[in-house]
């Protein structure tokens, strides 16, 4: 992960060999993401670069996080009507999570009986190299009805 340092001055933490998908634009995305509270949409993280003063248009805000997420650098997830949103990741390795369907709070899980089943079903259907995502929606203590 790059540090705030880096990202300030406008290196990505892309892997060795991708430097030249660095750009000015690129850095303030990854620094939006840094400063935002929990998953944002593409629209929310341009609408806050827009009003930072970045001149970056919304195709571009998505191209970087498309690279973000498929370098790992971040993570990207469904919600449960469709959209998809983004926020710097927490912890390196592959992981799921836990998500609000009310306040959009996320809890990042490590389950291996998920790595486990995904990884039978595949071999149970024929499949290798496989990959998976799994997003848990519910509500958390605070948005739970009796709360």
């Amino acid at each position: 992960m790059a540090t705030e340092a880096e990202v300030t001055a406008g290196s990505h933490p892309y892997p060795a060999g991708r430097a030249s998908r660095s750009t000015r634009q690129g850095a303030a995305v990854l620094r939006a993401l840094k400063a935002a509270d929990g998953f944002r949409s593409a629209q929310d993280i341009h609408a806050d670069l827009r009003s930072a003063g970045e001149s970056v248009g919304l195709t571009t805000v998505y191209r970087h996080l498309q690279m973000l997420t498929d370098d790992e650098v971040i993570d990207a997830l469904q919600t449960a009507d469709g959209e998809v949103v983004y926020r710097e990741c927490e912890s390196a390795h592959h992981h799921h999570h836990v998500v609000c369907r009310n306040c959009g709070k996320s809890v990042e899980i490590d389950e291996p009986a998920v790595e486990r089943w995904a990884a039978r079903v595949a071999e149970e259907s024929g499949f290798t190299d496989i990959s998976h995502t799994v997003e848990i929606f519910g509500l958390c203590a605070r948005c739970a009805p009796g709360r």
